[in-house]
């Protein structure tokens, strides 16, 4: 982290990796005032995560309540639930770039069986359906690592607190708000939290699917970051910006954690 602070403030360049030169906050000064990418990649980035983090959420909840009943085949139906977590970046890439596969893909398939030849289209190349389809694909892999969080946390909802509320009248919905989410808190915070984390610095799935294309409909301020520094061999400029990112990663962990009382039990 220092050596990367450091290099920030510098002008390091690999076409002339001998002559450094230390430029104190210029780096910092142009991504602000000079560089036009920069915006696209933050805006980029913040909707990556909010369409990716609301949407596990959602999910993820949703799965959790349904695999928390007991019914014939739980726990096969668990393993194929929880099954796209333990499936690596580059895998997931290959699945649903074939999936997404103008000519031989799945979907296009599926739709010109269905009558709805029209609406084929190279869905990764294509300006308009790029973000979405790289996005459903990250939802596809994410959605899991919030079902189990979840699910742990609903495990641990004393069965007595529903039994006393269904007895003072309240119905199932009123005792999911009322009982079911303040229980799950900590879970729920957890798991929004990590997956904040990890969505804003993702970089595997993008990158293999679509490497920010096209015209920067995908490019997120972590891909950015690679492409100037080590693509481009401007490791200062790169450095800069991987700083900015870790102050905006740290300013999130510590707003929401203290927006939220993080820690704190539920009657606290």
């Amino acid at each position: 982290m220092i050596r990367g602070l450091g290099y920030a403030l510098t002008d390091m360049d690999r076409s002339n990796p001998r002559m450094v030169n230390f430029v104190g906050f210029a780096n910092f000064v142009k991504i602000f005032t000079e560089d036009t990418v920069f915006p696209i990649t933050l805006i980029n980035s913040l909707k990556w995560v909010s369409v990716e983090v609301i949407g596990q959420l959602f999910f993820g909840m949703i799965f959790a309540l349904i695999l928390n009943q007991k019914f014939f085949g739980r726990g096969l139906v668990r393993t194929f639930c929880f099954a796209p977590w333990a499936v690596s970046g580059v895998l997931t890439t290959m699945l649903w770039v074939l999936i997404y596969n103008e000519h031989i893909g799945l979907l296009n398939n599926v739709l010109e069986l269905a009558g709805l030849g029209h609406l084929t289209k190279a869905w990764v190349q294509n300006i308009d359906t790029a973000f979405s389809a790289v996005a459903i694909a990250e939802l596809w892999r994410g959605i899991p690592f919030f079902t189990i969080t979840l699910l742990g946390g609903l495990q641990g909802v004393p069965l007595e607190l529903y039994e006393s509320a269904k007895i003072d009248g309240s119905n199932a919905w009123k005792s999911f708000w009322l009982i079911t989410i303040p229980c799950m808190k900590e879970s729920i915070i957890f798991a929004t939290l990590m997956r904040t984390i990890w969505e804003f610095r993702s970089v595997d799935l993008i990158m293999t699917m679509t490497n920010g294309g096209p015209v920067r409909r995908t490019l997120t301020l972590p891909i950015y970051m690679y492409k100037t520094a080590i693509e481009d061999g401007y490791y200062g400029y790169g450095a800069a910006l991987t700083v900015i990112l870790f102050m905006i990663l740290s300013f999130y962990v510590v707003f929401f954690l203290k927006a939220n009382n993080f820690g704190k039990g539920v009657n606290e």
